[in-house]
């Protein structure tokens, strides 16, 4: 069997149906003025007529799913409803399952992203969440939600600017691409080490940094557009020439030869496949 290559590594899509669009945030999404993000996840889904689930399961706060239910709502949300899965038999309630299945988007809270791992993997709603992305639903998750989307997910590591080793601590994630691994709260946390050191784990997949109060809209053309008032740094291994991952030993720092690194901002494209940074268009994607 032929290996994917990174023009393919985006979740496939099945009897012509694409895949939705995949959403990673990076926290602190604006909730009362210029909302944004929100309100272009809430348009992909479909508008009014859109079916939101928000998943609370990274939190430890009862009130955190009533909160966004709460916003959906005001933006205009026909139906939302919040699934608080809080344990791993939560997530085989059929009446559950059946509801979140004819949703059109699905919004993984924050928290903390061990917290999805742990009680969504191998379950029947992670399996359900990958089916769904597949067949066409909006994904959008924030904080540690975003770090849950991909199939590598950093559960934990290190603030600082250089790569280490062990500076940080990867998991299975959701798996809905394995074309990028995502970091949140990155400049606000100074996380940019942390994500060199993860894509020198792994360098097929790309590094996505995001500020808070930004997204990626990753779309199922392997697009990716930027939106939101910080912006997104991608660290492209892809012309990665040396690196001394597999020497270094703990704590020591780490060398990277040949990383690119860009940094976009409202409106900018990436092409995952091309590996190529696209400037704005006039209508950004999502925004009908």
């Amino acid at each position: 069997m032929t290996e994917p290559s990174p023009t393919e590594a985006v979740a496939r899509t099945r009897d012509g149906v694409r895949r939705g669009f995949i959403i990673p945030i990076g926290g602190a999404e604006a909730k009362v003025r210029d909302r944004a993000i929100l309100t272009r996840f809430v348009r992909l889904c479909g508008g009014e007529r859109a079916r939101i689930a928000v998943i609370p399961t990274a939190s430890e706060l009862e009130e955190t799913g009533r909160l966004y239910e709460e916003l959906f709502a005001e933006i205009g949300v026909a139906y939302v409803r919040n699934f608080p899965f809080r344990s791993r038999s939560d997530c085989d309630s059929s009446e559950w399952l059946d509801d979140l299945e004819r949703s059109t988007g699905v919004f993984l809270t924050g928290g903390n992203q061990l917290r999805l791992s742990t009680m969504l993997g191998g379950t029947r709603v992670g399996r359900l969440l990958r089916h769904m992305s597949e067949r066409g639903a909006h994904i959008a998750g924030t904080s540690a939600g975003a770090a849950f989307l991909s199939e590598h997910m950093i559960a934990f590591g290190a603030e600082g600017p250089s790569p280490r080793a062990n500076m940080v601590t990867l998991a299975p994630g959701l798996g809905l691409t394995n074309s990028v691994i995502v970091d949140q709260h990155f400049r606000e946390r100074d996380r940019i080490g942390r994500l060199m050191t993860a894509v020198g784990y792994n360098p097929f997949a790309l590094g996505l940094g995001l500020d808070e109060d930004t997204a990626a809209f990753i779309g199922p053309d392997d697009v990716l557009e930027v939106a939101g008032s910080g912006s997104v740094t991608i660290l492209d291994p892809s012309d990665l020439a040396y690196s001394s991952m597999d020497s270094a030993h703990q704590s020591q720092p780490v060398c990277l030869v040949g990383l690119r690194l860009h940094v976009l901002t409202d409106g900018w494209r990436f092409d995952i496949a091309a590996r190529e940074a696209r400037e704005p268009v006039a209508e950004p994607v999502g925004a009908r």
